[in-house]
């Protein structure tokens, strides 16, 4: 990609209403731009990342069997009636035809993955089975803020498994939960995974994945010398400085955390509402169990910006960045015919080929955050100078040593 033809460009000031860093600084390198508080348009760089944080996440959920469709944002409100979402969930967006039919826009999507699955249950053999979809998702918020963290719109994977028992559910949440690590551990995020109420979803505990950082709105208790981890805005049973309850080795700390993924056990909440049936092992009608699993891709996207940034900009982790590196050329040089090569080579690069000075060059190239600069002049002396983003150490290559070292790096 030509950054002279990149749409659009990077903006010096920052937007007069951004309320924290991931929305300033997306604003400014050109990822989103704001239609208005919690609705965002992606701009080509945006797009790139997601889509490929949501790869990541599609590879994971097809390793545990999740089977990929799409699913309507547009749902009859029949069918959230039938649930009892239209009277219960203050967040839906209600919204009524010309022809008077009202309809909801999907906050989630348990109403159509039930009665879509029904079709295909009949007996015991045809269980388990998950599906899941990569969909844009829709909340009536009071307040929205905190940039892309906390939308009225905001994109979102959601699986949703149906088993023929408790046991079967069990075994299957441990698979998920094991995917949602391996895609945070990706991601350079560390994830703790905590207890909280199911809310309007399920009576049953839950589970919310959450990352340390003082932009989340969850109030967390967790412990350093385990995995443990509780939600104290639902469970109110401990305090900061309590022993902890799982490895009873340390204390329960406090943080802020925001919630990037949950898993609910629905037990047989929305089987029963649709009438989703099967014949079980003894020849008996039973209702399988039901469970659905969240991961919020927008918001992920917020948070490594809020976790991974410097003050000159956004340091993308290497599995998600809109491109491989950013090569740069000063005055008169290779940089073309290098750009050629590395597009032939399948290396994924931005080409600052605008006719800037230097110091504007290097400033856009931090605020971008591609994970490699490269740059190109003739003080490299028909090398290339590597610098990590997260670096300040510089190496002169050959063009061969950088092909070979990103290719290493794919």
């Amino acid at each position: 990609m030509l950054q002279s033809q990149l749409f659009p460009k990077t903006r010096k000031d920052a937007p007069k209403d951004a309320d924290t860093l991931n929305h300033r600084l997306l604003v400014q390198a050109g990822y989103v731009r704001q239609v208005m508080s919690g609705v965002y348009t992606y701009l080509p760089l945006g797009l790139r990342v997601l889509n490929k944080l949501s790869q990541i996440v599609r590879e994971e959920m097809n390793k545990i069997d999740g089977q990929e469709v799409l699913m309507p944002v547009l749902h009859p409100s029949t069918i959230w009636k039938q649930t009892g979402g239209w009277d219960n969930v203050d967040v839906l967006f209600k919204i009524k035809s010309r022809t008077d039919k009202e309809y909801a826009l999907a906050q989630s999507n348990e109403e159509t993955a039930t009665p879509l699955v029904k079709e295909v249950i009949h007996s015991y053999k045809d269980l388990p089975v998950a599906v899941y979809h990569i969909q844009w998702k829709f909340r009536d918020e009071l307040r929205a803020k905190s940039g892309i963290l906390r939308g009225r719109e905001f994109l979102m994977k959601d699986l949703y498994s149906f088993h023929e028992s408790q046991e079967d559910f069990d075994k299957y949440y441990a698979r998920a939960k094991e995917a949602y690590l391996k895609i945070f551990k990706k991601l350079g995020l560390v994830a703790k995974v905590t207890e909280a109420s199911g809310g309007s979803f399920s009576e049953k505990i839950s589970y919310e994945f959450e990352v340390l950082t003082d932009a989340g709105e969850a109030n967390i208790l967790y412990c350093d010398s385990c995995d443990y981890c509780v939600n104290v805005d639902d469970i109110k049973t401990y305090s900061e400085g309590d022993t902890c309850p799982l490895c009873k080795k340390d204390t329960l700390k406090p943080s802020k955390a925001a919630e990037v993924g949950n898993v609910f056990d629905l037990g047989q909440k929305y089987v029963k509402a649709f009438d989703v049936t099967f014949i079980d092992r003894d020849g008996k009608k039973a209702f399988p169990i039901m469970g659905c699993y969240g991961l919020g891709i927008s918001r992920t996207m917020g948070v490594i910006v809020e976790k991974f940034h410097d003050e000159r900009g956004i340091i993308w982790p290497k599995a998600i960045a809109p491109f491989q590196v950013h090569l740069i050329e000063l005055g008169e040089g290779r940089g073309k015919e290098i750009y050629e090569r590395f597009v032939n080579e399948n290396i994924e690069v931005l080409y600052d080929d605008r006719d800037l000075g230097a110091g504007q060059k290097f400033v856009d190239s931090d605020l971008i955050g591609i994970p490699v600069r490269l740059v190109v002049s003739q003080k490299t002396d028909g090398k290339i100078e590597w610098k990590d983003r997260a670096s300040e150490k510089t190496e002169l290559l050959t063009e061969a040593e950088v092909i070979s070292r990103l290719t290493l790096q794919d």
